[in-house]
């Protein structure tokens, strides 16, 4: 079976969570951990846990952190051998602040990855999984770490033009960088309220009403998340909306990650619409409530 491409940051995360509620220069007590992380990683976990099989394509850097983000993969089964390994550029880094009120603030190093450019796409060139006269086909997960130059050409090349192509922000500091791909064919986008809204250069007051201004602006179809609140996705004009089950939140980083790998599994497993954006739901849901390992 083809193998799902994740395309973008593989990076290593330190995390600071705290049971406390927090606010800017709050100083509390909690506890700091630093797990492998990054969008394309993280969906790429997602997808092994689901049997799923993935290869990355990335870049990191030829150091200690590299290595131990590269053998951590393929204990996973994740493949790695498609992977720039840069000489001089160093591993990517992600830090992020949790409260009891969510994501206080986090910093995503991941200047490398912008830095290696189209290297890391080079599998889909020269023949590994495709060329420009018979681009890849199957279904590649993309992140929005790459740099806007990256995101804008791969808009317009060839490269994923016949892709199955799921694609997710990676914050909302990077939603913008997503909209020359609006109207690529083929291709799911991954976003929360607050993303939709950047991209729509408006505030939607829910999912379902961002969902479908997104297919209105050309969008082949839309996934939009709102935390606990409903979600939607939209595809030609017809909307659906799911309820996430309610459960208590100790960790939000990754959340949407594993509901964008939860719902490629669902759906590369037959599942209907409906059937795989509950599917999503409930795995993010697991994640938050610590359900699932990280």
């Amino acid at each position: 079976m083809t193998p799902v491409l994740c395309i973008g940051s593989v990076l290593w995360d330190v995390i600071g969570r705290t049971p406390a509620h927090m606010s800017v220069g709050s100083d509390v007590p909690g506890h700091i951990i630093r797990v492998p992380g990054g969008v394309a990683l993280n969906i790429a976990f997602g997808l092994a846990r689901f049997g799923l099989g993935c290869e990355l394509l990335t870049a990191v850097g030829r150091d200690l952190d590299g290595t131990a983000l590269l053998d951590e993969a393929r204990r996973r089964r994740i493949g790695t051998e498609h992977v720039y390994v840069s000489d001089d550029l160093p591993t990517d880094r992600y830090m992020a602040i949790e409260g009891a009120n969510g994501l206080v603030a986090a910093i995503a190093d991941a200047h490398s990855l912008e830095r290696a450019g189209d290297k890391i796409l080079a599998p889909l060139v020269d023949g590994r999984f495709g060329t420009d006269a018979a681009p890849f086909e199957g279904i590649v997960a993309l992140d929005g770490n790459l740099s806007e130059a990256l995101l804008g050409r791969i808009a317009v090349e060839p490269w994923l033009s016949a892709a199955d192509l799921r694609i997710a922000p990676a914050s909302p500091g990077k939603a913008h960088r997503l909209t020359p791909l609006l109207r690529m064919r083929g291709a799911t986008f991954y976003v929360n309220l607050e993303e939709a809204g950047l991209l729509l250069g408006a505030r939607p007051q829910t999912a379902a009403d961002a969902a479908r201004s997104l297919s209105d602006r050309g969008a082949a179809r839309v996934v939009v998340t709102d935390g606990p609140r409903p979600a939607a996705s939209a595809r030609e004009g017809q909307v659906l909306t799911a309820r996430p089950p309610e459960v208590l939140v100790t960790r939000v980083t990754g959340a949407g990650d594993t509901f964008m790998a939860a719902h490629i599994a669902a759906e590369r497993g037959g599942a209907e619409p409906a059937a795989a954006l509950q599917a999503g739901l409930e795995a993010a849901a697991q994640h938050v409530s610590g359900d699932i390992a990280t």
